[in-house]
C-alpha cells in the first residue's frame, strides 16, 4: 500500500456508552483534531490500560508473552497499520521485521494497539478511514460533554456516591496498589492509580 499514512496517538480508554461490558479505545490523529473511537472488550482494554498506567504485572500477560517470544527470535514490530474499516469493524496489521525482511501479520485492532505499546512502535491509518470513522470532539459544547470531561466533573460538581478510596491515606493507597497488582486485579489497580494521580494534581 502506497497511500499516505496518518499517525495516530492513543488518547485514552473509557466505558462504552453503547455496549455493556465493553470499552471505547480512542485514537487521535497526531496532526489534526479527528478522533477514532473503537469498541473493544474488557480483557483487551485491561491489557492496554496496564501499559498506559505503567503497571508491572508479576507474571507476563498474553501481549507481554508475545513481546518476549518475538524478542527471543529477533522479530520486531516496526509499525501497526489500521488499513480497513468494513461494517463497523476495523482491520489492522502488524508490520514486522524479521531477517531484514518485512512481514505483515493480520491482527485485531485491540491486540495491535496493545502490542504497539509494548514494542514502542507507531500506529497509522489512512485518510479514507478517518473520513469514515473520525469525529471531532467539541469541547465547547456543554450539552454533550465528552467522556473525559464527564469523568473529570464526576465527584466534583455532582453529589454522586463517594469513592471508598477517598478516605485512604496516600501510603494506604500505595500499599493497596501493590497488593492489587500482586493479585493481578488490574481493574482495581487502575482505580487506585487514578485516585493517586488525582491527589498529586
Amino acid at each position: 500500500m502506497d497511500k499516505p499514512k496518518i499517525k495516530l496517538n492513543i488518547l485514552g480508554l473509557s466505558y462504552s456508552q453503547t455496549q455493556s461490558g465493553a470499552y471505547a479505545l480512542v485514537l487521535a490523529e497526531e496532526e489534526g483534531e479527528r478522533r477514532i473511537p473503537i469498541i473493544i472488550g474488557a480483557v483487551e482494554a485491561q491489557s492496554i490500560a496496564i501499559k498506559l498506567e505503567g503497571l508491572e504485572p508479576p507474571r507476563p500477560l498474553t501481549h507481554d508473552l508475545f513481546l518476549n517470544f518475538a524478542r527471543a527470535f529477533k522479530i520486531d514490530i516496526i509499525e501497526v497499520v489500521i488499513y480497513k474499516l468494513e461494517e463497523g469493524i476495523f482491520y489492522s496489521e502488524l508490520v514486522c521485521l524479521y531477517n531484514d525482511e518485512i512481514v505483515r501479520i493480520d491482527s485485531r485492532t485491540s491486540d495491535a494497539v496493545s502490542l504497539a505499546l509494548r514494542f514502542n512502535c507507531p500506529i497509522y491509518t489512512y485518510e479514507d478511514i478517518l473520513q469514515k470513522a473520525g469525529i471531532v470532539l467539541d469541547f465547547g459544547d456543554q450539552d454533550e460533554p465528552t467522556p473525559e470531561a464527564s469523568k473529570k466533573s464526576s465527584g466534583k460538581t455532582s453529589p454522586g456516591p463517594r469513592s471508598p478510596l477517598a478516605d485512604k491515606t496516600m501510603q494506604e493507597l500505595k500499599d493497596m496498589l501493590n497488593d492489587a497488582v500482586e493479585k493481578e486485579n488490574y481493574e482495581k489497580a487502575s482505580e487506585i492509580r487514578d485516585e493517586i494521580k488525582r491527589r498529586k494534581k
